[in-house]
């Protein structure tokens, strides 16, 4: 299990609020969140890993219906339930305000929205995908999860990345 550092800077907390909030209303606006973009934003914005980024968004999205799932995720170390609780700040105003725009809109336009929102985000992962080394934490996550997290990766073998 990782071990994660009890603070997080103001700017990274104000960016999970912002994924939060993106993710909110876009799941508001056209029914997508977790994977499409709380997934990418924290690997790419806070720095986690593929699966860290995975646990968390399950977290936050699944935890009543998908508890299996997310304790899965959490015994191999890979779901920061601090992240989750920002996160959900964030989606709970954002899906709000998502819908209500959604509502207020024709259906082929958030058709349409949608539809671009899935061509940016595959042209994103297809093209511009920054591949971190195996097993290695980035900056950022290494600033989420503190210095102790790498040393516990390596003592309890659950990195698998």
């Amino acid at each position: 299990m990782i071990i994660k550092n009890k603070d997080m800077d103001i700017q990274t907390i104000l960016i999970i609020i912002l994924v939060g909030v993106a993710a909110g209303v876009l799941g508001g606006l056209v029914g997508v969140g977790g994977g499409i973009i709380i997934v990418p934003s924290l690997v790419y914005f806070i720095g986690f890993s593929q699966k860290t980024a995975q646990g968390t968004s399950l977290g936050l999205i699944m935890l009543p219906v998908g508890i299996l799932g997310v304790l899965m995720y959490y015994k191999q170390g890979h779901v920061d339930f601090r992240v989750v609780g920002i996160l959900a700040v964030g989606f709970l105003l954002g899906s709000y305000l998502g819908s209500k725009i959604a509502l207020s809109l024709p259906q082929d336009t958030v058709k349409k929205v949608f539809a671009v929102l899935m061509v940016i985000i595959a042209v994103k992962m297809l093209f511009f995908d920054k591949s971190k080394k195996e097993g290695g934490q980035s900056k950022l996550e290494q600033k989420v999860n503190g210095p102790a997290s790498e040393a516990a990766l390596k003592i309890t073998g659950t990195n698998d990345s």
